[in-house]
């Protein structure tokens, strides 16, 4: 009897556990940018090193042997520089021992987060337009997605919490935030905590606070982290990212803190889905994190980049939205186009040779409101050739 092959066997009685997920808008986008000799300001992740410095201080753990299993929380001395840091930034102390993991990216570090907490039928409130992730975290864990849609003028984006408090229910295990924001350079503002700590007050509801681009807050501006408020700080999980702080998106590697109650079930998951984190990295980035002048001065370096992005677009046609941080700059295109945010996102970058990502890739059922994303973490040179090209609009 002949051997069977994957092209003769029958995977009819395979039930996706991801019915809906598909190719991502980013590798669509980036692809396309690719075949049409485009700009890529589409997917975020920059174009430019880091710093000499970082890169050697990991080459250095290589070579001095350290390649091995390290802990599975992650080194401790790496997780003390990260509570010095949050504590230092933020005034709350998490007990490196049992309060911070290192993940392997922040994507790994919310999957874990939400597998850890939220049972089959739990209910998630996720605040759109959302990164692409969180729904499908939530679905592997049989949760319940419920959306609530932040609300957009002229102004910018705002999260309208008097609909998050009424889409709480007694189901609703976690609320998903995420600040800076990812897609539209949102910030959330220390009466926007207040609101999230009056829902949440007197339940048992949990908060997954996505912070990936924590230091990237402008205007003299601070970030709030949830961790500032203590109530909220008893209650989160803190997701952060060293490869968007130190513009190494490639290396995928993060940390989440939480209250130790909390980061015992995270730990639970976590040694079975990764286990543990790149050795030779994690004694890298300790060391380099000694030094906190990159991650202090990194809103100055990006803050030049979205200013001198932005002063190149208001010569466009573009309506810019505000860009409060994260490295992204959200324009409105009514001026321009008719055409639904995706097709005029491939349109221009097959005909004007400029990527962007349309904003309606981040909800569940695409949103039409007129608005592509940019990344403006590139060289100047690059935003310049963007914006050169952007002129003929």
């Amino acid at each position: 009897m002949p051997n069977e092959t994957a092209a003769s066997m029958d995977f009819s009685g395979l039930t996706s556990r991801l019915p809906d997920v598909g190719t991502t808008i980013f590798t669509v986008m980036s692809a396309l940018a690719t075949e049409k000799g485009a700009v890529n300001l589409g997917q975020g992740f920059p174009d430019f090193h880091c710093d000499p410095a970082l890169v050697d201080a990991v080459a250095d753990a290589m070579r001095s042997g350290l390649n091995q299993y390290p802990p599975m929380t992650g080194i401790p001395g790496l997780r003390e520089v990260v509570a010095d840091k949050v504590e230092a930034i933020y005034g709350h102390r998490y007990d490196p021992a049992t309060e911070i993991t290192v993940t392997a990216g922040a994507t790994q570090g919310i999957l874990t987060s939400v597998l850890c907490c939220v049972h089959p039928g739990d209910e998630v409130i996720v605040i759109e337009p959302a990164y692409d992730s969180y729904v499908p975290a939530i679905q592997l864990a049989g949760g319940v997605p419920v959306f609530v849609q932040m609300e957009v003028t002229a102004a910018g984006y705002a999260v309208p919490w008097q609909k998050v408090a009424a889409a709480v229910s007694p189901r609703t295990r976690l609320i998903m935030i995420n600040s800076p924001h990812n897609p539209t350079g949102s910030v959330l503002r220390i009466a926007d905590i207040n609101a999230l700590a009056d829902i949440v007050r007197g339940t048992g509801i949990l908060v997954l606070s996505d912070e990936v681009y924590e230091h990237m807050v402008y205007d003299g501006a601070r970030h709030e982290s949830v961790c500032r408020h203590p109530e909220l700080a008893a209650r989160s999980f803190v997701v952060s990212s060293f490869g968007k702080t130190y513009h190494v998106t490639g290396w995928k590697i993060g940390y989440v803190a939480a209250p130790a109650a909390l980061m015992s079930e995270f730990r639970k998951v976590h040694q079975f889905n990764v286990f543990t984190v790149n050795t030779p990295v994690q004694y890298g980035l300790a060391a380099f994190m000694k030094n906190p002048a990159p991650y202090l001065e990194l809103p100055a370096f990006y803050q030049r980049k979205r200013d001198l992005f932005r002063e190149g677009l208001a010569a466009t046609r573009f309506k810019l939205l505000p860009s409060d941080g994260t490295y992204f700059q959200c324009v409105e295109y009514s001026d321009v186009s008719s055409l639904p945010e995706a097709d005029f996102a491939k349109w221009l970058t097959t005909e004007i040779g400029v990527a962007a990502i349309p904003v309606s890739a981040f909800y569940h059922e695409p949103r039409e409101s007129g608005i592509v994303r940019f990344c403006f973490a590139k060289q100047d040179e690059t935003l310049k050739l963007a914006l050169e090209r952007l002129s003929k609009l």
